[in-house]
């Protein structure tokens, strides 16, 4: 589809300098701009590039002053990086219009579809599942019986979730995400182990990401519960009965143990572990790496491994920097 230079400003409360009829039907990044693409500029770093690039339309403040002259029709906006983040937005759902179900998809007669729903080839859907409307589910994603998936699902390809899952509204599932395995219980035995059966579910709720190959696992008891606009990046294990409250982000490789509980708002960085049974805090912020081995109170920074507060933690990575120099002169000392 093409857009043109009014349009878009139309589209963003902006104002166009410039030719308000050219048209662009891609995006680029101001370095790389090509005819008939759309870029912005939003950190003057990359000042430079406008008025080198070949960007038919470029987004920029309004309090942007022009040096020289620029080939590029010019939107100006209040604030050029979240214009043009959600320009992507809906650049990125016009990607996702598909509708129908592909033959050689597998949906039970017992399953009920909403309207507008795209079912890819592979996928394949158990009794009592609901889907509703405008949710899309690509390839080789598998659904288990009476799972209850919302509106306005993305669910990518190879997606897998087990039985008894609920899936709210506007929820995005990305490739290899898996909803709803058994979580790790296991009773020790004489010298081995039994397994301790995991009858509960997980929840996620409205507004969620997954990004691809998280996991999920479902509770023992009860269940497994993500809230409501929760972001997980790509490999995170989360594992039964753990709960994230709303809006906490955590980044990659991290890993949160059983029964553990996360408040609301908290910022959570990559390959961090938390242990099991442990209580964090609304508003925390963990640094990369770290390890947590006790409960954490609201709106504390924390750092390392056991992690404590961030001050504290930079100040004794100062000393700790310092270590061979400082056991050098007390040899020297401790000599004479």
């Amino acid at each position: 589809m093409e857009f043109s230079a009014q349009q878009i400003a139309d589209m963003l409360g902006g104002t166009v300098d410039g030719n308000p009829d050219v048209t662009v039907s891609n995006l680029s990044k101001i370095e790389e701009g090509k005819a008939g693409t759309l870029s912005f500029l939003a950190n003057l770093q990359y000042q430079k590039y406008i008025y080198q690039t070949e960007a038919s339309i470029v987004i920029v403040g309004n309090d942007f002053k022009t040096e020289k002259p620029i080939a590029a029709s010019l939107v100006r906006v209040e604030e050029p990086y979240m214009a043009f983040a959600k320009l992507l937005e809906a650049y990125n759902s016009l990607q996702h219009q598909k509708t129908g179900i592909h033959p050689r998809s597998i949906v039970s007669e017992k399953a009920s579809l909403g309207e507008d729903v795209y079912i890819a080839a592979g996928v394949v859907i158990g009794d009592g599942v609901t889907i509703g409307n405008n949710t899309k589910i690509y390839a080789n994603t598998v659904i288990g019986d009476n799972c209850n998936i919302g509106n306005n699902c993305l669910l990518f390809s190879g997606v897998n979730i087990y039985a008894n899952s609920q899936i709210g509204n506007e929820v995005s599932l990305h490739s290899g995400v898996i909803i709803g395995a058994d979580g790790f219980g296991f009773a020790p035995k004489g010298s081995g182990y039994d397994k301790v059966a995991q009858i509960g579910n997980v929840i996620i709720e409205d507004g969620v990401e997954i990004g691809a190959n998280t996991t999920i696992d479902r509770a023992t008891l009860g269940s497994t519960i993500i809230r409501r606009g929760v972001k997980l990046d790509n490999l995170i294990q989360i594992a039964h009965n753990v709960e994230i409250g709303e809006n906490t982000v955590i980044a990659s490789q991290s890993g949160v143990a059983g029964s553990s509980k996360i408040g609301k708002n908290c910022m959570i960085g990559g390959q961090v572990g938390i242990s099991g049974h442990l209580k964090i805090g609304d508003g925390v912020k963990i640094a990369a790496q770290s390890g947590i081995a006790k409960d954490v109170e609201d709106n504390s920074i924390i750092q390392g491994s056991p992690a404590f507060k961030v001050s504290d933690y930079q100040k004794s990575y100062v000393y700790f920097r310092k270590l061979p120099s400082i056991i050098r002169d007390l040899e020297k000392k401790l000599k004479n």
